[in-house]
């Protein structure tokens, strides 16, 4: 949107850059946000700015930061304070930012996702932890400032070390999460589809005891008794009564006309 107003000169860039001077002398203090919004007319390094948003900012939206959308504005939030805080010094100040904000997604990004292959223009593949220091040597090599980059790694840095490897301070966010929990964002929409038992299946797999023993259910093999039916020496078949009853009841002179 900022590059397009300046492409149809609507304003002065200049009137949105980070400038304390001004934010503490004329109180304009809305140059502590606009400068993060801006990431230069349209140039191929716009272009990219763009490609990486789209594609390492959604891709931390819907793996490490789904339904935690607090998390995910606390996390740039906090990227925008320590850039703020590192251009005090007057030879890290930048007057835009908003690409140091991009490299801190992708440093995060690389961090959460550091076995993922990426490649660039098909010839070139590496794996996703090294994502940063490729696209700082690129930069490098097409003349692009690396102070911007180097500054939003140290930001991503910043936060990865204190939400991962010391996360103990970062409770303090919670009025944050109340907030956007407030808001109804990060709350799963959809409940997941339950199973139907009456469903009928072609497999079954192990069934599991509370006791956490298994057990596999093994089919049923039907039982078929074939009935035993002696021979006298004569080779005459003779009919047997079992106890239960028999299929052919026959009578005791009928059995020993059958002998004879």
């Amino acid at each position: 949107m900022f590059a397009a107003a300046l492409y149809f000169q609507l304003y002065n860039p200049w009137n949105i850059a980070l400038d304390y001077g001004l934010v503490i002398k004329r109180f304009q203090v809305w140059r502590l946000v606009t400068n993060f919004f801006f990431l230069g007319p349209f140039s191929f390094p716009f272009a990219c700015d763009l490609i990486m948003i789209a594609r390492y900012g959604v891709a931390l939206e819907r793996g490490p930061f789904d339904k935690r959308t607090a998390d995910f504005l606390w996390m740039l939030m906090f990227g925008a304070l320590s850039l703020l805080a590192m251009a005090a010094v007057p030879y890290l100040w930048s007057p835009f930012m908003g690409t140091s904000v991009v490299f801190m997604i992708v440093y995060v990004w690389s961090r959460e996702f550091p076995n993922s292959r990426v490649n660039i223009a098909g010839v070139v593949s590496f794996k996703g932890f090294y994502l940063p220091y490729v696209l700082l040597t690129l930069d490098l090599m097409f003349g692009v400032p690396l102070k911007p980059d180097i500054m939003g790694m140290v930001a991503g840095h910043l936060y990865y070390f204190l939400t991962v490897l010391h996360p103990l301070w970062w409770k303090i966010h919670s009025q944050d999460s109340s907030l956007v929990a407030f808001w109804g964002q990060g709350i799963q929409v959809n409940s997941p589809v339950e199973r139907n038992p009456q469903a009928g299946v072609a497999f079954r797999g192990r069934s599991f005891r509370l006791n956490g023993s298994t057990r596999t259910s093994t089919p049923v093999q039907p039982q078929t008794s074939t009935p035993v039916q002696p021979q006298t020496s004569s080779g005459t078949t003779t009919t047997t009564q079992q106890a239960d009853g028999v299929a052919f009841p026959v009578g005791q002179a009928g059995a020993s006309t059958i002998l004879k």
